[in-house]
């Protein structure tokens, strides 16, 4: 079976990375310094200029050993660390292509030695072969895709490389020299005669690269491919590759500038496209800048980058071939059904309808205990005819053992047509789950959290469990708010922003000397990221008028939490027996009053409760006891019924 990236080549064109070098040297590092070096030294500042080229539509990235060979390193007194720079350069390149999430080739770039070669002898070629062999070696160890012999400019070097490569065996080749404006190489090679000897090597895609800018380089690459098709009557590698620099640079003091600009490397894209060539990218000089505009003319002119383009060639193969890639299909046809939605930069619709000052309802249901969801599945279809607009699922409420609330969130989303807001304890998860967990709810299509910090685990199923709390709800928002930014607690990118809404809880119930401390807490929420808020139920405005005249209107929305009593007795367990809900002795007497009408007065009492508080709050979450959902869903209809009051101004 032919290699994935010759037959992507086939079908298209293949879009590869830019210079490291100039983005080095851009941000700090001298000409002095071996780049290279920096693969052990500096791995995050590599790592993250793969990144760019990734985002900004590269399908190949070159790692950063273009001069990782024996031979140069002695210039730095690293030339036993051939192996170690080439092995985590490879590494840094596929840890940024995890980090991504996108199927990108891993190409591991190869220069020439920087040894004068007049005149070779035997014994010096074979001294080259050996150079090149000990450094694609480690490049192959460490898992590239593929090798880029890169600005060459003497074809007997070249040659070398190439047989090195060949012994070393197995991946696709692709081999460049570099020409000046007459076409020709510095050891004056001209570009047929380097086409006839790659084609006579079987090399798989032949090119040029570096030293001209787009327009030499494209002069040369059309007289390669009639060197090709032509003088040789098709025999040999068909494919092509073009990686030009910006033009030709331009001295300013001690610096280079380089003058082609994004603009004008996309024109040219087109202009190799249309002359034959298939793999294109740019050298010195070039940048994401410069990637991205080629891959937007790309796109428009040959159709959309496909995300996962690797996944969705599995569908054009044999049925034979699919059934030994069998999970790779299983994500194409994910990816085709949009089971898997990349969710980034986009808003949820709880912060749509919050920015748009609409009065919003959520209701809160508690997982299933066992490992049917069914009847909670039919709540939820009960609460979205009644006018919910959002489902909260709460995260194993009072300790108790219940299904996972990511688990039931992906559940009505993909069953119902309505969006979920989920409780996260950091009570269970130490913070590398935490963090585990929250990448799966975002790749999930799941972004609206409520960071709690959790009930004590003495209350629930198992007292003499051992809680984690690595982080408190503070912590957590802290993690979840980096994650928006695009790095993880420890500062490591996570290959782009998240989009999470964050929520926080604030508990109106408090006692004169608990007061001070819950604003405390609440005031470190919102430094820390919070976006919007949601309260512990209260049974009276009292609560929400005492925190607003202590800590003035919050700056965020903010949503009220309401239980509709069924009964005296259940006021009674609520108040006596649940932390954080304190029911008012005239509530109490009010449901005890009623009697056998305790559900009637209950919703009454609610009703009362969200009309008055209606002006100070932003919408209202609702907790139904015992899954009756009837009441709940009672009180929604009333409320959308309920004239509300302007909340634009």
């Amino acid at each position: 079976m032919t290699h994935p990236l010759l037959e992507q080549l086939q079908e298209g064109p293949v879009l590869c990375d830019g210079a490291m070098g100039t983005l080095l040297y851009a941000r700090g590092i001298t000409y002095e310094q071996c780049f290279d070096a920096l693969n052990l030294t500096q791995p995050d500042l590599i790592q993250r200029i793969h990144g760019e080229y990734i985002s900004a539509g590269a399908q190949i990235i070159e790692t950063n050993t273009f001069g990782a060979n024996r031979a140069k390193l002695e210039a730095y007194h690293l030339e036993e660390r051939v192996r170690e720079i080439n092995f985590r350069a490879v590494r840094l390149a596929r840890e940024a292509r995890e980090i991504a999430g996108q199927p990108v080739f891993i190409a591991g770039a190869v220069g020439p030695s920087g040894r004068p070669l007049q005149a070779p002898n035997e014994q010096r070629l074979s001294e080259l072969r050996t150079i090149f062999r000990e450094q694609i070696e480690a490049l192959l160890e460490g898992g590239v895709d593929l090798l880029i012999l890169e600005t060459f400019s003497n074809l007997a070097e070249l040659r070398q490389a190439v047989l090195a490569a060949k012994e070393v065996g197995g991946l696709p080749i692709v081999a460049q020299m570099s020409y000046y404006e007459d076409g020709h190489t510095l050891s004056g090679q001209s570009a047929t005669r380097v086409a006839t000897v790659l084609s006579d090597l079987g090399i798989d895609v032949m090119g040029a690269n570096c030293s001209v800018g787009p327009a030499a380089t494209l002069d040369a690459l059309q007289e390669m491919i009639i060197a090709v098709k032509q003088q040789l009557d098709g025999a040999g590698p068909t494919l092509f590759s073009a990686q030009p620099n910006a033009g030709l640079p331009a001295r300013i003091g001690n610096r280079f500038f380089y003058v082609a600009t994004p603009d004008y490397f996309a024109d040219y894209a087109l202009h190799f496209v249309e002359a034959g060539v298939h793999l294109i990218g740019g050298c010195c000089g070039t940048t994401p800048h410069h990637i991205a505009a080629m891959r937007k003319v790309l796109d428009e002119q040959y159709g959309t980058h496909t995300q996962f383009a690797a996944a969705v060639q599995l569908q054009q193969q044999p049925v034979e071939q699919k059934q030994s890639s069998n999970g790779q299909v299983i994500v194409a046809k994910l990816i085709e059904e949009q089971i898997i939605l990349p969710q980034q930069g986009s808003m949820t619709q709880l912060q749509e309808k919050l920015a748009a000052k609409e009065f919003v309802v959520s209701v809160e249901l508690d997982p299933p205990k066992g490992l049917n969801p069914h009847k909670i599945l039919e709540g939820a279809v009960q609460l979205q005819n009644a006018g919910v607009d959002f489902i909260n699922i709460a995260d194993s409420p009072m300790a108790r053992v219940r299904m996972g609330c990511l688990a039931l969130a992906r559940l009505i989303q993909d069953h119902l047509d309505i969006e979920t807001i989920i409780h996260f304890t950091t009570r269970d998860r130490n913070l590398m789950a935490l963090q585990s967990e929250l990448l799966g709810a975002h790749a999930l299509g799941i972004r609206n959290i409520l960071a709690l910090t959790g009930d004590p685990l003495r209350v629930g199923d198992y007292p003499n469990t051992t809680g984690v709390w690595d982080v408190d709800s503070v912590g957590l928002i802290r993690v979840i708010r980096d994650m928006n930014d695009g790095h993880d607690a420890a500062g490591s990118s996570i290959g782009a922003r998240a989009s999470f809404h964050i929520g926080c809880a604030l508990n109106l119930n408090m006692s004169d000397e608990e007061t001070d401390r819950e604003i405390e807490k609440y005031r470190q929420k919102l430094d820390a990221g919070a976006h919007f808020i949601m309260t512990q139920p209260i049974y009276e405005i009292a609560p929400l008028q005492r925190f607003l005249d202590r800590a003035g209107k919050p700056p965020i929305p903010m949503l009220l939490g309401c239980i509709p009593l069924h009964s005296s007795r259940h006021a009674e367990y609520l108040h006596n027996e649940v932390p954080g809900i304190t029911i008012p002795d005239d509530v109490r007497a009010r449901m005890k009053a009623a009697g056998e009408h305790g559900h009637e007065e209950g919703l009454k009492l609610a009703q009362e409760l969200l009309e008055e508080a209606s002006g100070q709050v932003e919408g209202v979450y609702l907790m139904p006891s015992y899954g009756r959902y009837d009441v709940v869903s009672e009180l929604t209809k009333a409320l959308h019924t309920q004239k509300r009051p302007d909340r634009t101004g």
